[in-house]
C-alpha cells in the first residue's frame, strides 16, 4: 500500500514576531513603572536585609501553643469568621436591590416602548455610580473611617465589609442578571406580570447559581480581608497579630499564622464544596 508523505511541520513559530514584539512592549512598559515604583530585588539580597530577616524570624521559634493563649487565639478567629459573614451578609442585602434597580431586563418602559424612559435611566446611572462609589474605596480604607467614627472592634470591620463587597456584589449581580437568558423574564412582563413576579419566576431561577458561587467566593475573600482590616483595630485576628507583633511576640505570631493558613484553607474548602452542591 502507498503512503503519502505529509509535509513536514514547520521548525520556527508562524506567530514568534508577534510574541516577541508584544514581549519587547510589555518589558517597555514594565522597566518604568518598576522604576517608578522603586522596586530594586537585589535590596531583598543585601547583607543588612538578610541579617535583619534572620533576626526577625528567629524570634518566631518556638511558637507559643499554651492553653490560655490558644483560648485566646480561638476567640479571635471565631471573631474574624463572624466578621466576615455578619458583613457579607449586608453586602448582599445592599446588593440585590440595588443591583435590581439597576438591571435593564426588568424596565418595563423599555419593554413596551423598546426605550427606557429619561427618569429610569437617570435613576438607573444613579445606582451605577453609586455601586461605583463603595467599591472604589478599599476595605480597610472605610475600616479606617469606621474605626474612628464607632471606635476599636468588630463593628467597623463589618461595615467595611459591608459596604465595599455591597459596591462588587451589586456590580456582578446586575452583570449577572443582564448577561443571563431573558426571553422567560420578557415573556413575563409581556403578559401582564409585575417586575417582581418576573423576577422571581423568570431571572432568579436562571441567574442563581451563578448569584451564589460569586457570593460565596466574596465570602471566601471577606474572611482574609477581615484579618487584614483587624491592623487597623477593627477587630479579629488581625487585630490580636498587630498587637504581638507590636511586642515582639514572634512565637505568638507564628501560631496565629499557622491558624490563619489553616482558616483560609477551610474557607476554600467549604466555598469548593457549596460551589458543586450548587453545580
Amino acid at each position: 500500500m502507498a503512503t503519502v508523505a505529509l509535509p513536514a511541520s514547520p521548525l520556527r513559530d508562524p506567530a514568534w514576531r508577534e510574541r516577541v514584539l508584544w514581549t519587547v512592549a510589555a518589558g517597555v512598559l514594565l522597566l518604568p513603572l518598576g522604576w517608578l515604583a522603586e522596586f530594586n530585588p537585589a535590596t531583598l539580597w543585601s547583607e543588612a536585609s538578610l541579617s535583619a530577616t534572620r533576626q526577625f524570624l528567629g524570634t518566631f521559634f518556638p511558637p507559643k501553643l499554651d492553653a490560655e493563649f490558644l483560648q485566646l487565639v480561638a476567640v479571635a478567629t471565631w471573631k474574624t469568621v463572624a466578621i466576615a459573614t455578619v458583613g457579607t451578609t449586608l453586602a448582599v442585602l445592599i446588593a440585590v436591590p440595588l443591583a435590581l434597580v439597576a438591571n435593564r431586563q426588568l424596565s418595563i418602559s423599555a419593554f413596551a416602548g423598546g426605550r427606557m424612559c429619561a427618569l429610569c435611566m437617570g435613576v438607573r446611572a444613579t445606582v451605577r455610580t453609586f455601586l461605583i462609589l463603595l467599591r472604589s474605596i478599599p476595605e480597610i480604607v472605610w475600616a479606617l473611617l469606621f474605626v474612628r467614627a464607632v471606635g476599636l472592634g468588630d463593628t467597623a470591620g463589618v461595615i467595611a465589609i459591608a459596604l465595599t463587597y455591597g459596591g462588587m456584589l451589586g456590580k456582578v449581580y446586575t452583570e449577572i442578571f443582564e448577561s443571563n437568558e431573558t426571553q422567560g423574564t420578557r415573556a413575563l412582563l409581556g403578559n401582564g406580570a409585575s417586575r417582581a413576579q418576573a423576577f422571581l419566576y423568570g431571572m432568579l431561577p436562571v441567574c442563581l447559581p451563578e448569584l451564589m458561587s460569586y457570593t460565596i467566593y466574596r465570602w471566601e475573600c471577606a474572611i482574609r480581608a477581615s484579618v487584614v482590616m483587624g491592623f487597623v483595630g477593627a477587630g479579629g485576628l488581625g487585630q490580636q497579630m498587630e498587637l504581638s507583633l507590636k511586642m515582639l511576640a514572634g512565637g505568638e505570631v507564628l501560631t496565629m499564622l499557622a491558624v490563619f493558613v489553616a482558616l483560609v484553607w477551610l474557607a476554600d474548602a467549604v466555598s469548593g464544596f457549596l460551589r458543586r452542591w450548587l453545580a
